[in-house]
């Protein structure tokens, strides 16, 4: 879903960046007092322009699953310009402290409403142009397993990309032949006819979304579709592609071997632990005084220690003690009792600083020191239970490849999904953790940390199933399979060996 944030976020960047350089370009001059007339009207450009991007960014007016149209954009762009003004206001006082440093004035205000008249004026181009039939995106799939209609229902929830479904076709597989009525788009004609329902339809693009492939595949048919222009796609790689997360259930083997992905450089591993180093040392630092007030508070607050210590599994499973702070009442620690609280009522022993050290995820900074011993980074996989690690290997696909990389304090699925609880959370997670691992980058790292932090600030997320999550465990003492949703497209008895 990189398509959401890079394409308004390009354009309004690139926006500002044409007015900064046409303001200089105005203001050009050898006289001293233009040059610095240019220099003062520049910085105005920039400072309106971040405001404005960081109050839309963190109110998801660049996500356009939350503003698929012009009229929701205008409908939550109030709060944002709120804030805008809010952080303006918040550096015009800046500026009276470190006048030398920053130039904030009444100008500045005046150049943030017509910057955020041209964002309207663009924003109405914009949307108007995804609805034209010039930037749709025929669809045909191959298949009409349920598979195949989980690919069909991904691009309805992401009808903002311009994708839309024309039809599927029919592999005529008794076994994965649903009732037409509960498909979204209608079946337009069997496989064997697949030349001709591409001469008809016109797709531009065709999702291979077959139950089995074996001898099933069209290779004539969709060879000479790719001559034509017409992009063939795996469904798998399409799902991957609309969701930001792979789904294991359906991959087999060959898929991940023979995959460009899932490499990553060295220069790129120790720059991603030493960024994760210097910034645990650099937050350990300046979050002490914090922390020190916290301990205080869990000690007045209820009996018990100050840290909450876990064994978890790391880097290549080598075992590590977790440290967070301590959110809930200590109870014994007898398997009886604790099956008894965890099945009954957990919300119980959240303590009252404990709720909002989750609410604002402050317990989770005592992991600056794993960080700095080289038991995490900033960002990866969240480091699981010893217990349970050889059990979700068992029942959860790929499961061991989330111990390839080293364990994160927050990660792709944690600001996807959040918390888990059950062996269904579990293997959604593990979908974006696969994902993550696949695409894992520097680039990938900083948009994690930039929406981990939107999280903490806007309270998302923090309290998802709160009525069942404990300290780190799962709650369930007998892990259950995971439920499959889909039937995989192909080659399932080779999955199953693997």
């Amino acid at each position: 879903m990189r398509f959401k944030v890079a394409t308004f976020l390009g354009i309004e960047v690139g926006i500002l960046s044409i007015a900064f350089g046409a303001i200089c370009l105005l203001e050009q001059s050898y006289s001293t007092f233009r040059v610095l007339r240019s220099i003062s009207a520049s910085q105005q450009v920039l400072i309106s322009g971040f405001c404005l991007i960081v109050s839309f960014y963190y109110n998801d007016l660049y996500d356009l699953r939350v503003v698929r149209n012009f009229t929701e954009f205008c409908a939550n762009v109030l709060p944002a310009l709120g804030i805008a003004f809010f952080l303006l206001f918040t550096l015009f006082v800046l500026s009276k402290i470190f006048p030398g440093i920053l130039v904030v004035d009444s100008s500045t205000v005046i150049t943030l409403l017509i910057v955020v008249g041209v964002v309207f004026l663009i924003r109405a181009v914009f949307y108007r142009l995804l609805r034209s039939r010039t930037f749709t995106e025929r669809v045909l799939i191959l298949g009409t397993s349920p598979w195949a209609q989980e690919i069909a229902k991904e691009i309805t929830v992401a009808s903002h990309t311009g994708y839309v479904v024309v039809g599927f076709v029919d592999d005529l597989n008794e076994d994965s032949s649903p009732d037409p009525s509960v498909l979204p788009s209608p079946v337009v004609g069997p496989l064997d006819r697949l030349e001709r329902i591409i001469a008809e339809l016109h797709p531009d693009r065709i999702i291979v979304a077959l139950k089995e492939r074996r001898r099933r595949l069209p290779v004539r048919e969709l060879l000479v579709a790719r001559l034509k222009r017409v992009i063939v796609e795996d469904s798998i790689e399409a799902h991957e592609r609309f969701t930001g997360k792979l789904a294991i259930e359906s991959l087999n083997p060959s898929f991940l071997i023979f995959s460009k992905d899932f490499r990553i450089s060295r220069f790129t591993m120790a720059l991603r632990r030493t960024t994760s180093f210097v910034f645990s040392v650099v937050g350990l630092v300046v979050t002490a005084p914090l922390m020190v007030l916290i301990a205080v508070a869990i000690k007045l607050d209820s009996r018990g220690p100050i840290f909450f210590i876990q064994k978890r599994a790391g880097l290549g499973e080598k075992t590590f003690r977790l440290v967070k702070f301590r959110t809930m009442h200590p109870i014994e620690s007898t398997s009886d009792t604790e099956r008894s609280v965890w099945g009954r009522d957990s919300t119980a022993r959240i303590t009252r600083i404990g709720r909002i050290l989750r609410k604002l995820r402050l317990d989770e900074l005592p992991q600056f020191i794993n960080i700095i011993r080289g038991d995490m980074d900033l960002v990866g996989p969240r480091p699981e239970m010893v217990d349970n690690v050889k059990t979700m290997t068992e029942q959860i696909p790929y499961y061991s490849l989330r111990t390839g990389v080293r364990p994160g304090l927050t990660g792709w699925a944690q600001v996807r999904h959040g918390y888990s609880v059950s062996q269904e959370d579990v293997t959604e997670k593990m979908r974006y953790d696969l994902y993550y691992i696949k695409h894992m980058s520097v680039w990938f790292d900083i948009k994690i940390l930039i929406d981990t932090v939107k999280i903490v600030l806007l309270g998302k997320g923090s309290e998802q199933h709160a009525s069942t999550k404990s300290d780190g465990r799962i709650l369930s003492t007998e892990i259950s399979r995971p439920t499959v949703s889909y039937l995989p497209p192909e080659n399932s008895q080779e999955r199953r060996h693997a």
